[in-house]
């Protein structure tokens, strides 16, 4: 199984590349951070990787994307699989008075993921096999005051997704959709962490089994369902009156 990994660094496509490790699967690692692909290329060997090869891109480097995807699909002489994993939890108070930083939170969050799917897609569709699969988030299910800039770029990303999947379909290719909750990671450090918290060894875990059944859409942990479900039905007037 060659897998791609963008966004390899962070903690939830850690452990769900580990889940996949175990399966003696082979890896082309992308990510921002020489030393931190290092360190989890021999970490994923250790847990019984084939082999593991590294790339580094700044995701918002969209000219580089076709670069990277030729390049793994020579390294690893195709691909089987991809799992999409960058994101920035960015400052809703600083993109609120500044058109730059709201841009660059679209750029890393959405505008970046939809470069990398629109390539990978014809490869697939070409291929007519394969999974795609990316994580966004239940913030994409419903705008709200404390995070709108983040949950606006994870909602198109979402939409996006939907219509991909659609087309993709017809030639025998998965995609899915990941909506995790708050997760405990480094990304999410300064956040006020509660009851719904989730580890992203859980995350990572549920994300292996989402991949391996091709399932598409999935919210880990699967509360986030139903939870979602009552907030995306809540009134609008009265949804304005809650501090969300």
């Amino acid at each position: 199984m060659r897998i791609l990994i963008v966004g390899a660094t962070s903690a939830i496509a850690h452990e769900t590349a580990r889940c996949f490790a175990k399966d003696g699967a082979e890896f082309f690692l992308v990510a921002r951070s020489p030393e931190k692909l290092e360190d989890i290329g021999n970490d994923l060997k250790v847990h019984g990787a084939k082999r593991t090869e590294t790339f580094l891109l700044d995701v918002t480097d969209l000219d580089r994307h076709q670069e990277m995807i030729e390049t793994a699909i020579s390294t690893l002489d195709g691909l089987d699989m991809v799992l999409i994993s960058h994101g920035t939890l960015g400052d809703q108070q600083k993109c609120q008075v500044s058109v730059s930083e709201t841009l660059k939170e679209f750029t890393t969050n959405c505008t970046s993921v939809i470069s990398l799917l629109t390539i990978l897609a014809g490869y697939f569709e070409q291929q007519k096999r394969g999974c795609i699969t990316v994580v966004s988030s239940v913030a994409g299910d419903r705008g709200r005051q404390s995070n709108y800039v983040y949950g606006a770029a994870k909602g198109a990303l979402s939409v996006f997704l939907q219509g991909l999947r659609n087309r993709l379909s017809k030639s025998g290719v998965a995609v899915v959709t990941v909506k995790p909750g708050l997760i405990d990671t480094p990304m999410t450090a300064t956040v006020k962490k509660g009851l719904l918290a989730a580890s992203a060894k859980g995350v990572g875990e549920g994300i292996y089994r989402a991949m391996k059944q091709r399932k598409e859409v999935v919210y880990l942990p699967w509360f986030w369902r139903p939870i979602m479900l009552i907030v995306r039905n809540i009134p609008e007037p009265v949804f304005k009156r809650l501090s969300l």
